[in-house]
C-alpha cells in the first residue's frame, strides 16, 4: 500500500479493492483513498474523502462504495455517510447516531452498520443502523451483543458479526451472530474459537473469514473460517505479517489483507498479503 497506516477500512468494488482513511504514524486522521487492482498488482489514487477518519465503516453495494462514520482527528465518533459516485464523493443523509469502530455490510438492498461506539466516551452501541439504498433512509434496528473493533461481513443476504471487544485488548470476545434485514433479533452462532478484537472479516466460497486482531500477547496471526453450511470453524494459513486494524476484502477466490498495525497500539504498515480460501 502506498501510505503506511492502521485502522483502515476496505471494500471490493468491481475489479478493485479500495482502502480508506486510517491513522498514519503521525498527523491527523487520513482522508486518503487508494485502490488496488489484484489482476495488475497496481495501486492508484482515488479522490480523497471529504474529511479524515479512522475506525470508519465501508461497504460495497450495487457497484458503489459507501463509507460511514469513524473517528475524527479529535477522536469524536461521526454521523457522516458518503458514497463514491462517478468519481466524486457525495454526502448521504447523516446516520441517526454516531458510530465508530463498528462494521458495515450490504444485504438485500440495505446496508447494516453494526456494533461500535456511539456518542460518549467508551459508550458501546446497543442498536444497529439500517440504510435503505433505494429510499436513502436510515432507521435503528436491534443490535448484536454490544462491542467494538469487531468483524462484520455478509453472505447470501445475511449479515454476520464476529468477535470484537468491550474496551481494551484484554476484553476480547468470541461472540458470533447473524441477522437478515427484517428479522426481529440477531441469531447466535457457534463461538469464534479464540477471542479477538481489532479483527477484519469478509465472506468467500461459503465461508466467513476472520483475519488478524490484537490481544495482550501481541497481534494475531491466526486466520479462521466458518463454513456456513457445515456450521463449523476451521483454521486457514496464518498471516505472514500479523496485524490489527487492517483492511480485509475478498476478490477472485482470495482474501486480501492490507495495512494495519504490526503490534498492539499505534503501529502502521504497508503490508498487502493474500490467501486462497478453499471451497
Amino acid at each position: 500500500m502506498p501510505l503506511a497506516r492502521t485502522e483502515v477500512v476496505a471494500a471490493t468494488v468491481g475489479k478493485e479493492i479500495f482502502v480508506l482513511g486510517g491513522m498514519p504514524l503521525s498527523g491527523p486522521a487520513s482522508n486518503r483513498v487508494d485502490a488496488y487492482n489484484p489482476a495488475r498488482n497496481t495501486w492508484r489514487r482515488v479522490p480523497n474523502l471529504p474529511a479524515g477518519v479512522h475506525h470508519a465503516m465501508a461497504a460495497s453495494a450495487l457497484g458503489k462504495l459507501y463509507v460511514f462514520g469513524g473517528y475524527s482527528s479529535a477522536g469524536v465518533a461521526q454521523r457522516t455517510a458518503w458514497v463514491l459516485d462517478r468519481r466524486k464523493w457525495r454526502a448521504l443523509p447523516l446516520m441517526p447516531f454516531p458510530r465508530a469502530a463498528a462494521g458495515a455490510a450490504f444485504a438485500n438492498g440495505r446496508i447494516v452498520v453494526a456494533g461500535g461506539v456511539t456518542a460518549g466516551a467508551g459508550r458501546l452501541a446497543k442498536s444497529a443502523l439500517l440504510f435503505d439504498i433505494r429510499t436513502r433512509r436510515w432507521k435503528a434496528i436491534p443490535g448484536p451483543t454490544p462491542r467494538e473493533h469487531l468483524g462484520v461481513t455478509s453472505l447470501a443476504g445475511t449479515v454476520y458479526t464476529l468477535a470484537g471487544r468491550t474496551a481494551g485488548i484484554d476484553t476480547n470476545l468470541v461472540e458470533f451472530q447473524s441477522y437478515r434485514p427484517g428479522d426481529r433479533s440477531w441469531a447466535r452462532l457457534p463461538f469464534v474459537p479464540d477471542p479477538r478484537g481489532g479483527t477484519g472479516a469478509t465472506a468467500l466460497n461459503g465461508k466467513i473469514v476472520s483475519v488478524g486482531g490484537e490481544e495482550p500477547q501481541g497481534t494475531i496471526a491466526e486466520v479462521l473460517a466458518y463454513d456456513v453450511a457445515d456450521r463449523r470453524w476451521s483454521q486457514l494459513d496464518n498471516l505472514r505479517t500479523p496485524r490489527h486494524g487492517l483492511g480485509v476484502a475478498a476478490f477472485g477466490g482470495r482474501v486480501y489483507v492490507i495495512g494495519g498495525g504490526t503490534s498492539p497500539g499505534l503501529t502502521v504498515s504497508t503490508a498487502n498479503e493474500s490467501l486462497r480460501v478453499p471451497r
